[in-house]
C-alpha cells in the first residue's frame, strides 16, 4: 500500500490525533531544551528534588541554609521540578540583586496556605507586586515616615516609663514587659486604643492567637499545597485554613470597626486606622483591605519589636563589659535627668550596640521571599523570570566580608575611629527587609527600642542571674526567632526612689 493510500484510508480522527501528539511532543522536547538551556546558567546548588518535594529544610531552616551558602557561595539555586528558589547569603549579592535590581525582584511568589488561603490575599506583607500593593503601600507609607513617626513620642515614652518600672519589680518577667510595652504602644498608634494595663486583655490576646497561627502556617514546610498549589482546589482540603480566614478577618474589621464607632462618638484620637478611614480616595482601598492593612501594621509593630527589645537585654547581659560603655555614655551625655526620645542620635554607641544586637541576633533569621519577574543576570549566572529569591538573613548577618568575625559581639564595628555612627555606604544590615519591600513601620521600631532601652540603662545595670545562666544559643524555630526564656538580675544606678520620682516627674 502506497502513503497516498495508506493517507486516503485512513480515519481523519486519526490523523488528527497524530498531528497533536506529534505537535504536543515537538513542544514538549523544544521545551524540555529551553528549561536545559534556562537552568544550566543557574547559580550553582544541590541536585534538584522531585516535583512534589521541597528542597527548602523544614527545620532550623536559616542555619541549613547557610550552611549551602559556605558549600555552593554568596547565590545559589535550589529546584524542585521546574521550581527555582534563589538564595543569597551576602551582604554585597543582597544589594546587587534585591536593592539595586528592585525593579524586578519586587513582588513575591505566591504562598497558597498563608496567603492566598489565610489571609485571602490581602496580606500586604506577602502580597505581590500590582495594584492592589501600590494602594496599600501609599496608604502605609504616609502616616509611617519620619516626620509623623516623631510624634508618636509620647506614646512610647509613657509606655517606656512604665516598662522600665515593670522590669526592676519583675525581672524574671522581662519579655513579658517587652510584649506589653510592644502591644500597648502598637494598638494606640495603629487603632488609637487607650493603652492596656495587662497583657491578657482581650483584644491583645485574640490579636496574638491570630498572628501565632499565622505565622506558624507560613513556616516553609507546613502545607504540601504551598509545593501543589493546585490542591487547595479540592473540596474539604484543610478546612482549618478557611476558618483561619474567617476568624482573622472578622477580628481584623471588628477592631478598625471600634476605630470607626470612636470617630462618630468624637472620644477617638489620631491613629493609623483613622487616617485610612478619613481618607479613603488617598488610598482607594476597601473596608477589607484596611481591615487587612491595620492588623498587618500592628504585627509588624508587636512582636518583632518586643523580640528586638529582649534582644539588646540578653545581649547586654551577657556582655557586661559593653553594658559599662553604655552607662558611661549615658551619664556624660544625659547626666542625672531622664533621657527622652529626643535624645536618638545623641547615643552613638547604645545605637551601635542596638544594631550589632540586631545582627547578632536576627529577629526574622530568614526573611521573607521575592520572586522575579523578568529574567536578569547577576555576576555571569542566569536568574529566570518566576524564580523564587530568598535573602537569608541568617547568613548575611554571618558575611565575613561584611562583618570580620562574625559571631563575636561587636557594637564597635558599627562605629568610627571618633565613635560616631558609621554611614550605610560602610556598613549595613537588612533588619528590616530590601529595596521597597523594606518595613514601612521601621522608623517608630527603632524610635521604641531607643527610648525603652535608653531609660532602661539609664536607670539600672542588667546583669545574668547566677542561678540561671543565659544560653544566648536558645531560640524557637519560629518565623520570628523568640529566645525560649530568661532571666536577667536589675541593679538600680540610683535610688529607686530617686528613679521612680524622676520618672514621674518627666513628661513629653
Amino acid at each position: 500500500m502506497s502513503s497516498a493510500d495508506f493517507l486516503s484510508n485512513t480515519h481523519p480522527s486519526l490523523l488528527i490525533g497524530g498531528a497533536a501528539a506529534a505537535t504536543i511532543t515537538t513542544y514538549l522536547v523544544r521545551k524540555a531544551i529551553q528549561d536545559s538551556r534556562r537552568l544550566s546558567a543557574l547559580p550553582p546548588g544541590p541536585p534538584a528534588e522531585w516535583f512534589w518535594k521541597s528542597p527548602i529544610p523544614a527545620h532550623n531552616t536559616h542555619v541549613e541554609l547557610t550552611k549551602l551558602t559556605e558549600q555552593y557561595g554568596d547565590v545559589y539555586s535550589l529546584r524542585s521540578g521546574s521550581n527555582v528558589t534563589i538564595v543569597i547569603g551576602t551582604v554585597q549579592a543582597a544589594l546587587d540583586i534585591l536593592e539595586r535590581q528592585g525593579g524586578v525582584t519586587l513582588s513575591r511568589p505566591e504562598i497558597v496556605a498563608a496567603g492566598t488561603i489565610v489571609s485571602g490575599g490581602q496580606r500586604i506583607l506577602l502580597q505581590p507586586a500590582g495594584d492592589r500593593f501600590r494602594r496599600m503601600r501609599k496608604a502605609v507609607h504616609e502616616p509611617l515616615q519620619p516626620k509623623i513617626a516623631k510624634s508618636y513620642s509620647p506614646i512610647q515614652f509613657e509606655a517606656a516609663k512604665r516598662y522600665v518600672l515593670n522590669v526592676f519589680e519583675r525581672p524574671d518577667l522581662v519579655h513579658h514587659h517587652a510584649e506589653l510595652y510592644a502591644a500597648t504602644v502598637t494598638l494606640k498608634i495603629t487603632y488609637g486604643k487607650t493603652a492596656p494595663s495587662s497583657f491578657q486583655d482581650p483584644d491583645i490576646v485574640r490579636i496574638h492567637e491570630v498572628l501565632d497561627r499565622f505565622t506558624g502556617v507560613l513556616r516553609p514546610g507546613t502545607y504540601l499545597v504551598d509545593r501543589l498549589p493546585w490542591l487547595q482546589y479540592l473540596p474539604g482540603y484543610a478546612p482549618e485554613l478557611k476558618q483561619y480566614h474567617k476568624s482573622e478577618l472578622a477580628l481584623f474589621s471588628e477592631q478598625i470597626g471600634k476605630t470607626k464607632s470612636a470617630m462618630e462618638e468624637g472620644a477617638d484620637g489620631p491613629s493609623f486606622t483613622r487616617y485610612l478611614l478619613e481618607n479613603p480616595e488617598a488610598h482607594g482601598l476597601d473596608w477589607d483591605e484596611m481591615a487587612y492593612l491595620a492588623g498587618a501594621l500592628y504585627a509588624a509593630g508587636s512582636d518583632t519589636t518586643a523580640v528586638g527589645m529582649s534582644n539588646i537585654v540578653l545581649a547586654a547581659a551577657t556582655h557586661p563589659e559593653l553594658q559599662v560603655k553604655i552607662h558611661a555614655e549615658i551619664d556624660s551625655v544625659i547626666g542625672d535627668r531622664v533621657p527622652t526620645p529626643d535624645d536618638m542620635h545623641t547615643l552613638p554607641y547604645l545605637e551601635a550596640f542596638t544594631q550589632e544586637t540586631l545582627r547578632w541576633r536576627p529577629i526574622v533569621p530568614l526573611g521573607f521571599m521575592h520572586k522575579a519577574t523578568a529574567d536578569f543576570a547577576w555576576n555571569g549566572y542566569h536568574i529566570p523570570e518566576g524564580a523564587s529569591i530568598l535573602g537569608n538573613h541568617w547568613a548575611i548577618s554571618r558575611d565575613p566580608q561584611a562583618f570580620p568575625d562574625p559571631e563575636k559581639f561587636d557594637p564597635q564595628r558599627w562605629l568610627t575611629e571618633d565613635g560616631q555612627l558609621k554611614s550605610q555606604k560602610d556598613i549595613r544590615y537588612f533588619t528590616f527587609g530590601f529595596g521597597r519591600r523594606v518595613c514601612p513601620g521601621q522608623y517608630v521600631a527603632n524610635r521604641s527600642m531607643f527610648t525603652t532601652m535608653a531609660l532602661l540603662f539609664w536607670a539600672f545595670r542588667i546583669t545574668e542571674d547566677p542561678k540561671a545562666p543565659i544560653d544566648v544559643n536558645a531560640y524557637d524555630d519560629g518565623v520570628i526567632a523568640h529566645h525560649r526564656g530568661f532571666k536577667v538580675v536589675t541593679e538600680p544606678r540610683r535610688s529607686v526612689d530617686e528613679i521612680k520620682q524622676l520618672l514621674r516627674d518627666r513628661s513629653i
